[in-house]
């Protein structure tokens, strides 16, 4: 309440419509009758008309009524919004078949063009994204409890098994009987050496490298490494590999070199956007979680591209540590802030 102690703060707030003061104080204006959040998008009042309210609860016994339009005697936006999508997902998680998007909309009491654009804003992703990672868990859970394949196929929704076929790699990243047997046969060679920033794994599928992880114990990384890839083969000590490794080394070194190697990204869909849009980053260039959110496509997803930022497994090659606060400062990284800081001003030239 410190930033909003005077009535000529508050004034400016409601002028700037200022959502952060939203929850701090209420004003109501005389000639209308109704009383607003500071962010309202109603038409400004005449500052005579205009008084300020320390709670809902002080407008409305001074006779003020809620404005239709920011609902001030309701949660905020943001709250109902996230409600809504939460009451979306609840549907497509349980429907045995994804419901439409004009299904959803009605369901949830908004229109189909509002809800699409309200959904895609809170989660990240779109409707018909979050309701084929539904499906993918459900193919997921039924491969492991169903007595085979079809019955795993026609517990997950789908009706026909050419389309299930042709979907499963996308879905599985793998064929249904190789997922089944919990991934097995999967060749992942992977060597571990030392650089600058202490011990680092390497690990390569045949698409490409699947992970660079960085920890002061090399035991951890291997058991990090086999936590990550259970039934998978792991083939260690091949020396054509080591090309690979001090390939990735030099990254660390380097970071301005780049890296032409090919990856396997493995993560969700809003996961390989973030990452995506991370990988674009040139080396020396800092963004905080808001602007990689907007470049991203989710203006008010900070929070969950920080979600994704620590999801991933591909150390530099997938610049994470070039995100930072909003303030400048560096914190959340998954491999330490100390070697953040040492990536980044390496990257700036001061090492």
């Amino acid at each position: 309440m410190d930033n909003y102690s005077s009535d000529e703060a508050r004034w400016a707030a409601v002028q700037q419509r200022d959502a952060q003061a939203d929850g701090e104080f209420w004003y109501s204006v005389r000639s209308t009758g109704v009383y607003c959040r500071p962010s309202c998008a109603a038409r400004p009042a005449l500052r005579k008309n205009v008084a300020f309210h320390a709670s809902r609860e002080d407008a409305e016994q001074a006779g003020f009524r809620p404005c239709l339009r920011c609902k001030p005697d309701q949660p905020p936006l943001a709250e109902r919004q996230a409600a809504v999508v939460a009451q979306a997902c609840r549907l497509i998680d349980a429907a045995e078949e994804a419901p439409d998007l004009d299904a959803l909309a009605a369901a949830v009491g908004v229109s189909r063009f509002h809800f699409h654009r309200m959904f895609k804003a809170v989660s990240g992703i779109t409707p018909k994204a979050y309701a084929n990672a539904a499906r993918a868990r459900r193919v997921q859970d039924g491969l492991a409890r169903q007595a085979s394949v079809t019955d795993a196929m026609y517990s997950a929704g789908f009706n026909s098994s050419g389309r299930f076929y042709a979907q499963s790699p996308a879905v599985l990243g793998m064929k249904p009987s190789s997922f089944r047997a919990g991934g097995a046969g999967e060749r992942i060679r992977f060597a571990i050496a030392e650089c600058s920033l202490g011990p680092i794994l390497v690990a390569s599928t045949a698409q490409g490298i699947c992970a660079i992880l960085i920890d002061d114990d090399p035991d951890f990384l291997v058991k990090d490494l086999q936590d990550r890839f259970p039934k998978a083969e792991l083939i260690g000590a091949e020396p054509e590999y080591e090309q690979v490794v001090s390939r990735v080394v030099g990254l660390v070194e380097q970071p301005s070199v780049g890296l032409e190697l090919p990856l396997d990204v493995r993560g969700t869909a809003f996961q390989q956007r973030v990452w995506q849009v991370l990988r674009a980053i040139p080396a020396g260039r800092r963004v905080t979680y808001a602007e990689l959110a907007e470049l991203a496509g989710v203006p008010r997803g900070a929070r969950a591209v920080a979600s994704a930022c620590a999801a991933n497994a591909i150390a530099v090659a997938i610049p994470c540590h070039r995100v930072v606060r909003d303030d400048g400062s560096i914190s959340g990284y998954r491999w330490g802030v100390d070697r953040k800081a040492m990536l980044l001003n390496r990257e700036a030239g001061s090492e």
